[in-house]
């Protein structure tokens, strides 16, 4: 049998996650040494680890079947390949920054500027849809202190808590995109190897729904029934359970992790009471 081979960042922020991924979808690696490549001993899939940045390169030219790593990759290097699933996971933002005792009013700021990033082609193409001259610096790391040592006016990189930008006297004035990790395919997967991704897309959605889901129980009165049914829809609707207490019911759902603590307040004003909730390893529809 084929084997579905998988890139994934050799280390960085993605890494750990991805490979967490991979073991909450049962497939268990062999070894993770990270010299190059592993096996998985009960899936069919190989493991390659790779730079993040080679990895778009690879899965277009069929070295990698597919791979795991951040949107803001993807669109930087432009390459012939197919998102095929966006992850939940390694969210951040692409951001302009500029010094922070500087005023800034809209874009149009950076007229005439120099920018300094690692991500050329999404900055360039913002800039362009805008109708804004720029100056871009590239460079490969290190972008927070472009403006500190005078190589530029202003930086576009990834931000997550925005603190290492405060670190270097820096403020950020406009999130040009989100990102997150996704995983990619190359478009010309034989027959076998896109039966394997499906089985693996399979496992990762099921896991994706466990985790963004809570699974809730609460008794209520009968009479409160329908109006606890509008509020709980469930996957198709609510589980109803008679209790031993006459005119009582036990009711079961899922509820999204998102919309988890605003349901919970519109259930106890409907007397819904003993709520309990669990989290959900996996949901299978």
């Amino acid at each position: 049998m084929k084997r579905l081979k998988i890139a994934i960042q050799k280390k960085g922020r993605l890494s750990e996650k991805s490979l967490e991924l991979l073991n909450e979808c049962g497939v268990k690696i062999s070894n993770t040494d990270r010299k190059l490549k592993a096996e998985a001993r009960n899936f069919p899939i190989e493991i390659l680890f790779l730079r993040d940045d080679d990895i778009p390169q690879y899965v277009e030219k069929g070295v990698a079947d597919i791979g795991i790593l951040g949107e803001n990759e993807v669109l930087e290097k432009d390459k012939d390949v197919s998102v095929v699933e966006k992850l939940g996971f390694g969210r951040c933002r692409l951001s302009l920054a500029i010094p922070k005792d500087e005023d800034y009013t809209d874009v149009s700021y950076f007229e005439g500027k120099k920018i300094a990033t690692s991500y050329p082609k999404i900055l360039q193409k913002y800039f362009k849809e805008k109708k804004i001259n720029v100056a871009i610096e590239e460079i490969g790391g290190s972008v927070e202190i472009a403006t500190g040592i005078g190589l530029a006016d202003g930086i576009f990189d990834i931000v997550s808590t925005g603190s290492t930008l405060i670190m270097n006297g820096l403020k950020e004035v406009d999130a040009i995109m989100k990102s997150e990790a996704v995983l990619i395919s190359n478009k010309s997967l034989d027959n076998e190897k896109t039966e394997l991704l499906e089985k693996l897309l399979f496992r990762i959605r099921a896991y994706k729904r466990g985790v963004g889901s809570k699974y809730i129980v609460m008794n209520a009165p009968n009479e409160s029934i329908p109006k606890i049914c509008s509020i709980l829809p469930g996957m198709k609707s609510p589980s109803i359970l008679p209790l031993a207490e006459e005119n009582w019911s036990s009711i079961h759902s899922v509820v999204k992790e998102d919309e988890f603590w605003d349901v919970i307040d519109a259930l106890k004003d409907v007397q819904a009471q003993g709520i309990l909730v669990m989290n959900i390893e996996k949901m299978i529809l």
